[in-house]
């Protein structure tokens, strides 16, 4: 995992950030820039269909490549991945795929603690699909006509939540022990149409976090906002994991990242930290 004349406790783990659905890599400029001024080595990926790779339609095997090329850009050495929501879903199961390099150390994976293979993602998914349905519609009343194969623009729609409640347990948890983007992208914020959000979501009903969870043989943080619905089964992730551990942020939501960056930084190098230690 690290050269022969290294000792992995001084060895600087690199870190590979993957983010959410409807969004890019240039959510996590912040924390790009914050484990970078650490001395980590770090980049933000752009999933297919988001950001500078907005042409791609999304697969979970494109998203999987995206993280594959991140890695083998980054010097030699331990690397780790922080992913929120999709990101932190896609993080989970390229860790548990048997493939994955050996130079993976650990996830933090924050707001994904409810199981895809739930009624809540499909739900999610319908509600998705009737909004790009409907805005699909409008355009054809209008005149404004594109073929659904034609990559579509950004649309103005409604936001939509959950039909969840938060869970009412303590913040806590278990153990609370210039943005630079993978190759050939550019840090660009562009939000994908809601058929992406289909898209994305039909790739996730069919797998189970929670399988990922187990299979994974790294060390995994998981991390939620205290008001994010998505939290409904965090304790059933902490208890598949091999090695778990558990980080609720007060006051924040689902996009804990941005929403509380002072704190989640914190986390981050926490678990960096941890990660680090266990190479």
């Amino acid at each position: 995992m690290t050269s022969s004349n290294q000792n992995p406790q001084d060895a600087r783990t690199s870190v590979v950030f993957v983010h959410g659905v409807r969004s890019s890599g240039a959510i996590w400029a912040n924390q790009v820039e914050h484990v970078r001024a650490a001395g980590h080595e770090a980049v933000a990926v752009d999933l297919p269909a988001h950001g500078t790779r907005r042409h791609d339609r999304f697969s979970m095997d494109g998203a999987f490549e995206a993280l594959d090329d991140a890695v083998a850009a980054l010097p030699s050495g331990p690397v780790a991945l922080v992913g929120l929501s999709l990101g932190g879903y896609t993080s989970l199961a390229w860790a548990a795929r048997p493939e994955t390099t050996d130079r993976l150390v650990g996830v933090l994976a924050a707001g994904c603690t409810s199981d895809p293979k739930g009624k809540p993602v499909r739900l999610y998914r319908d509600v998705a699909k009737n909004i790009a349905n409907a805005a699909y519609l409008g355009r054809r009343l209008t005149g404004r006509v594109v073929h659904p194969s034609v990559h579509r623009p950004r649309l103005s729609v409604p936001s939509v939540r959950l039909p969840l409640r938060p869970l009412r347990s303590a913040p806590g948890g278990a153990d609370l022990r210039q943005i630079e983007i993978a190759p050939h992208q550019t840090a660009e914020m562009y939000r994908p149409t809601w058929d992406v959000v289909t898209d994305a979501l039909t790739h996730l009903a069919g797998r189970s976090s929670i399988a990922n969870v187990r299979a994974a043989r790294v060390p995994l943080w998981f991390v939620n906002g205290a008001r994010d619905a998505m939290r409904i089964e965090e304790q059933r992730h902490l208890a598949a994991a091999h090695d778990g551990s558990l980080v609720v942020i007060p006051g924040a939501g689902h996009d804990v990242n941005t929403e509380a960056p002072t704190a989640f930084n914190r986390v981050v190098a926490r678990a960096l930290a941890d990660f680090n230690r266990r190479a």
